[in-house]
């Protein structure tokens, strides 16, 4: 955060939540109120051959340290631009023998670099590691016992030349990774493949319909000359209009389940209770939790069993998308879709978690007209459930515009594909890979529709021919990783 940036924001005491941040000036949809560097990251444990360690961008080639033979880089710019962090690191793994777990390694470079510069506040810092919540009092028996071994396993990795910190600021470190990790992703913002702490972001506090969005931004190292090159940071960007002296808030969790299962899950990773409005109002359950009305509405027995039906065969499905048989997949998704489809309404949370599991598998296996209706609904739902800023809305729309363009449905998926641009614009920026990617989709459907409008015969005609010499773009594999909140927690 630039010290012209702080002076957008405040930090204030929020009534019931302690500190906060507010709106020194007015904001607009897509204005990025302060974009922050990370104190410290860490690329996750499996990914640490298949990401770099500096801008955590997915590549296929990777440079290896040769001293460690552990970190990796896209380039010697990426090397050179670790080096200050990774310096401590590679000697420590060197004379450990070992590469401790990310949790030890990323408590390690926070503990580094307040060796470094001391834990106190650091420029552009509203806020000191030191200040940060660790909720260490609130820990149940379980978080305990992993303190303890996270500890042990930390203390052995710590080397003796290094500055020795006392028992409770290292429990505090991992108190503060607990529960303030924020999880970064590839260049694409599809896989999540990190975890770094982010100051300024941690003052910022939840409300389950916020006016704020978080984007993790890679930073671009393409540019020839070194100045003109832009580190990885995280951007808070606004929803919509705010007003100077209004708290910035941002969502902790999925706004995609009711407000109770929401509360619990933040008062079981995050150690507080939820009063936002519409949990307090428990606004937009009713869609969620939608069934069929009408002269055949189903009796409470009928919904119950349903319900049931769908828990379990969820459980099912991602067993089955974990060992990668995604017909099996598909198969368990028709026959809950047959039975859920003459019960719940279309907004009913459980028909859209199928709905969608259902058109990202099919479109994988390229079955892409059956994918294309079930994504249809799904979006339909989405968008009476979601904020029409809410970045899993634009990503879903997105998902859906593709599937339809691949099943030659071009006037569906322009439109989709123009909507999820305008919401990306918002959350995600220009410039951010995923917005430029969706513009390029964008203005070869608008051609493609052109053509299909001039001469439908003829559009067919040379889709056909252009497939033929051009391999149809492959799905991703689907993932079976379910984001379970805006920050990281250890699994």
């Amino acid at each position: 955060m630039t010290p012209g940036e702080m002076e957008k924001v405040e930090v204030f005491t929020s009534e019931g939540k302690g500190r906060g941040l507010k709106a020194a000036k007015e904001f607009w949809a897509g204005d990025v109120i302060f974009a922050e560097p990370a104190y410290a990251a860490v690329v996750f444990d499996s990914l640490t051959h298949l990401v770099c360690h500096t801008c955590f961008k997915r590549q296929e080639k990777l440079h290896r340290c040769g001293q460690c033979k552990f970190a990796h880089y896209c380039d010697r710019t990426c090397q050179k631009d670790a080096w200050l962090n990774h310096k401590h690191e590679c000697s420590a793994i060197k004379a450990h023998g070992k590469v401790p777990n990310e949790n030890i390694r990323l408590a390690a470079r926070i503990m580094w670099r307040i060796e470094r510069e001391g834990g106190a506040l650091t420029e552009g810092s509203l806020v000191s590691i030191d200040d940060l919540q660790n909720h260490v009092e609130h820990f149940g028996d379980e978080e305990k016992k992993e303190l303890r071994v996270d500890v042990e396993s930390f203390l052995n990795f710590w080397p003796a030349q290094s500055q020795q910190f006392g028992m409770q600021n290292i429990s505090h470190i991992f108190g503060v990774i607990n529960c303030n990790g924020f999880t970064l992703s590839d260049q694409r913002g599809l896989q999540a493949v990190g975890v770094g702490i982010f100051p300024n972001l941690c003052l910022v506090n939840h409300d389950c319909w916020p006016n704020c969005t978080v984007i993790f931004n890679n930073g671009n190292h393409e540019a020839v000359r070194s100045m003109f090159h832009t580190q990885m940071r995280i951007e808070l960007r606004a929803l919509g209009k705010i007003s100077p002296g209004e708290e910035l808030t941002v969502s902790y969790v999925d706004f995609l389940n009711v407000s109770e299962e929401r509360r619990q899950q933040l008062k079981k990773q995050y150690y507080f209770d939820c009063t936002c409005e519409h949990c307090q109002k428990g606004i937009k359950d009713d869609l969620m939790l939608a069934v069929k009305e009408g002269e055949n509405k189903p009796s409470q027995d009928v919904v119950k069993e349903v319900l049931q039906f769908s828990k379990d065969t969820l459980e099912k499905i991602n067993k089955a998308r974990s060992e990668g048989i995604y017909h099996e997949v598909v198969k368990l998704c028709r026959e809950c879709l047959k039975k859920q489809e003459p019960v719940l309404g279309e907004t009913n949370i459980y028909l859209l978690r199928i709905l969608s599991i259902a058109s990202e598998v099919l479109s994988y296996l390229q079955m892409f007209e059956e994918a294309a209706g079930y994504a249809k609904r799904m979006v339909d739902g989405y968008t009476k459930i979601y904020h029409p800023n809410n970045a899993q809305l634009g990503m879903a729309v997105m998902r859906a515009g593709v599937t339809h363009w691949h099943a030659s449905l071009i006037e569906a998926g322009h439109g989709m594909i123009c909507k999820a641009y305008a919401i990306l614009l918002v959350t995600h920026g220009p410039t951010h890979p995923i917005t430029k990617d969706l513009e390029v989709m964008r203005v070869q459907s608008e051609m493609e529709l052109r053509m299909f409008q001039q001469n439908e015969f003829m559009y067919y005609k040379m889709r056909e021919a252009a497939l033929k010499n051009q391999k149809i773009q492959v799905m991703p594999e689907p993932t079976n990783e379910v984001s379970s909140g805006l920050f990281h927690t250890k699994q």
